[in-house]
This record gives C-alpha cells, sequence and structure tokens, in this order.
C-alpha cells in the first residue's frame, strides 16, 4: 500500500497544497470543482492506496489553502497555467492522467487541448461550462448566504460553516440527508468567514462570463473518459453531448443516483472507472 503526506509546494506563481499518494503507474492529477479543496478527493485517494496507485490531489489557485487569485487576470488562465506547473512537476516526461469534477473538469479538458501537454488521457468529471443549470444564481440567492452577506456584524465560524454547509448538501449531492457529515464539515473547513463567502462568490461571478466559450474541443487528440451523476443538479449530464461528438473516441459513464460530486457519493464506482481508464491508455502497455 502507498502512503498518503499532506504537503505545501509552489506551483508556478502559486503556493497550494497537495495530498499526494506515493505508489505505481503514471501519475493521476485530481482536481476539485469551484468553492472546493483538494480535501474532496480522500475518499478517491485512500481507496487508491489500496490498490497501490501514484496519485496527487491539489488545491486549485483561489480555493481551499492555495494562493488567492489575481483579480486583474482571468481565472481560467490562471488555473491553465497553474496545471501547466504542476504536469511539469508531477509528470516531465509526460503521461499523466488528469481527472477534474466540475471546474477541474473545466482544467483537464483544456489541459489536453495543449500538445505540449503530452497527457495519457483526461477524466472530466461533470465539467462545467456545458449544460449548467443555473446553480450560481441559486447559491448567491438563498437566503441563508444573503443573510450572512448582510449580516453588519462578524459571524461566528459555526454559523458561518453551518449555513454554507446546508446549502452545500442540497445542491451537490443526489441524497442531501445521506451525505456523510465529515464531507460536509471538510468542505466548510475552507469557507468558515463572511469574508470567505464573498470572495468564492465573486470569483463564481467572474467564471459565469469566462466559462460561456471555453472550450477548443476539436483539438483534444487524447483519451477521454466523461463521468456523470445521474442526479446532479449542478450541471446536466446532457453536457456530455459535445465532449463525445467533437472528441474523437470520447465515451461516457453515468453513475446512478449520484449528484455533482461522484467522488465523495460514489467513490468505488468511480475509481473502478479511473483505474479501467488508465489501465487501457497505451502508456500502460
Amino acid at each position: 500500500m502507498g502512503v498518503l503526506f499532506e504537503h505545501r509546494l509552489s506551483l508556478g506563481d502559486f503556493q497550494t497544497r497537495a495530498l499526494e499518494l506515493e505508489g505505481e503507474g503514471p501519475p493521476l492529477l485530481l482536481l476539485h470543482g469551484w468553492s472546493d479543496s483538494a480535501d474532496t478527493w480522500r475518499p478517491v485517494l485512500d481507496l487508491l492506496r489500496r490498490g497501490g496507485r501514484r496519485a496527487v490531489a491539489l488545491d486549485l489557485p483561489g480555493y481551499g489553502t492555495a494562493t488567492h487569485l489575481d483579480r486583474e487576470q482571468p481565472i481560467l488562465d490562471q488555473h491553465d497555467r497553474f496545471l501547466r506547473a504542476a504536469l511539469s512537476r508531477f509528470a516531465p516526461d509526460g503521461g499523466a492522467v488528469v481527472a477534474g469534477n466540475s471546474l477541474g473538469g473545466v482544467a483537464a479538458l483544456r489541459a489536453a487541448e495543449r500538445p505540449e501537454s503530452r497527457l495519457a488521457g483526461i477524466v472530466p468529471i461533470a465539467p462545467a461550462g456545458f449544460d449548467m443549470a443555473g446553480w450560481f444564481l441559486i447559491i448567491e440567492g438563498e437566503f441563508l448566504i444573503r443573510a450572512i452577506l448582510a449580516s453588519p456584524v462578524p459571524l461566528p465560524e459555526a454559523i458561518v460553516r453551518g449555513a454554507v454547509g446546508q446549502v452545500y448538501r442540497q445542491v451537490a449531492f443526489a441524497r442531501p440527508l445521506r451525505v456523510d457529515p465529515r464531507f460536509v464539515s471538510s468542505f466548510t473547513r475552507h469557507v468558515s468567514r463572511r469574508g470567505d463567502v464573498a470572495r468564492i462568490l465573486a470569483s463564481g461571478r467572474r467564471l459565469r462570463a469566462e466559462l460561456a466559450d471555453c472550450f477548443r474541443l476539436d483539438r483534444i487528440s487524447c483519451p477521454v473518459l466523461v463521468v456523470w451523476g445521474d442526479s446532479d443538479r449542478m450541471v446536466f449530464a446532457s453536457g456530455a453531448e459535445r465532449v463525445l461528438r467533437e472528441c474523437e473516441g470520447a465515451r461516457l459513464e453515468v453513475i446512478e443516483e449520484c449528484g455533482h460530486c461522484p467522488q465523495l457519493e460514489a467513490p468505488r464506482r468511480l475509481v473502478e472507472l479511473l483505474e479501467e481508464f488508465a489501465a487501457s491508455l497505451p502508456a500502460a502497455a
């Protein structure tokens, strides 16, 4: 079994945190979604550890414990630059597999558009930027969120985390009442103050415009496995149609009774898909 260790590092101009799993095979880079962190991958990393697989989950700039985003530069460009540095660090000879959930799926797709990335394959998991529901307006309009932002005095951390956690349960999961409280606690650990909420919502407003036309999928030549939950309320599974149409050989796997975060609701099934995909790549042979 591999060993999982947490450490801080610099990737390009960004300070970030890695959950790095020692193991065999080409590295599997795991990227989280908007307002989330590398911690969302802990259930997957635990299963990969048992199988001896090498993997790294990273905090994307602007989220988790990573460097805040530069307000003068497009967010997606910053993430592109970050991922280039990550690939240079963890897969200098190429051959990495990048799996990303939501906003992390956007980063994976955009990296695959660049031939110099030399990726073995990508696994976009409910990637943003396609057939998105009005999730951001829903989140921004939630009474609890508006109450946090409107409070004339600083609120206790427990109140902020409780409100954020309740919204997170409702929008991200197929079965909100069955969500492990540890997942909610892990998510809210990085969004625990009113300033955190305001900053992340501001990044969401910027992303709405950037995601409108952010792909050149016809440039992707590496294998693509798209994964979606059939009960995703944030990004509809119909968004996979464009990826399948424009990326030759891409295939889709839909996970039943699963919302926007298969890494939390269906980690075993997701790991099965990741391992099967990695084993099918030419580099694996």
